[in-house]
């Protein structure tokens, strides 16, 4: 059984203040539990409803977890795991990056960070008001991405200015990315589908790209961040 204590400590860490203070985050479900302890992420708990075979975890009663979950119902599993600190890489001659600047939807944030996994892409660059990576929605919609990707939060003005190869913005007065080559090794930065990249990032950046839109006048507006994500993965990616 669980202490007022120890319930009140995980609901707090819902909120990203509590997750920064204590270093912990809530990982929910068999499929994310299993592929962060399978990457080596240390649990400080996990509890459970049912048996999990291979898995240590503490049994409690379903109203327990009832309690505790981040999620609009239970999972029967729920782990307390410590949050990784990773060092920026410096090296940007491995590949291709994604750069998030102002992303405020878990949902889309969870679907990049599996879009990255997806491709390869070890490091994610996120700016400070980009969603917390480990936000509890975040973590559900990476389905166990989230232990295969590095999310780094910082300002990406000095990234973009100082990266080591090509940077690639996504506006919509860039060029179309049918008639754009990509090199091995870069950075594609994209905005929120709203407001798109702050214009004080989008100066300094040169290679700006863009879906275009073959709607032929109708109403549509914008691409989901997400999915234009995947779209420009796939070109970026696409064999020579």
């Amino acid at each position: 059984m669980l202490s007022k204590n120890q319930v009140k400590h995980i609901r707090q860490l819902s909120k990203k203040k509590y997750r920064q203070e204590s270093r912990m985050f809530v990982a929910e479900g068999e499929k994310v539990v299993c592929e962060l302890l399978d990457s080596g992420w240390k649990a400080e708990a996990i509890y459970a409803a049912r048996e999990f075979k291979g898995i240590p975890h503490t049994m409690v009663h379903p109203s327990v977890l009832d309690k505790i979950t981040h999620l609009s119902s239970a999972s029967p599993l729920l782990g307390l795991f410590k949050i990784p600190q990773y060092d920026v890489p410096l090296d940007h001659k491995a590949g291709f990056s994604v750069a998030l600047d102002s992303i405020a939807d878990p949902g889309n944030l969870g679907t990049i960070i599996r879009l990255c996994h997806w491709f390869g892409i070890k490091d994610l660059f996120c700016s400070p008001n980009t969603v917390d990576c480990f936000n509890p929605k975040v973590i559900q919609s990476t389905m166990g991405s989230i232990a295969r990707v590095r999310c780094h939060y910082l300002d990406l003005a000095p990234l973009v200015e100082n990266y080591g190869s090509d940077v690639y913005a996504t506006s919509l007065k860039g060029s179309s990315h049918y008639v754009q080559s990509f090199p091995s090794n870069g950075l594609l930065v994209m905005g929120s589908e709203s407001h798109g990249i702050s214009e004080t990032l989008l100066k300094k950046i040169k290679k700006q790209i863009t879906i275009p839109n073959l709607s032929q006048g109708t109403t549509a507006e914008s691409l989901n961040v997400a999915n234009a994500t995947a779209i420009l993965l796939n070109e970026i990616f696409r064999p020579q």
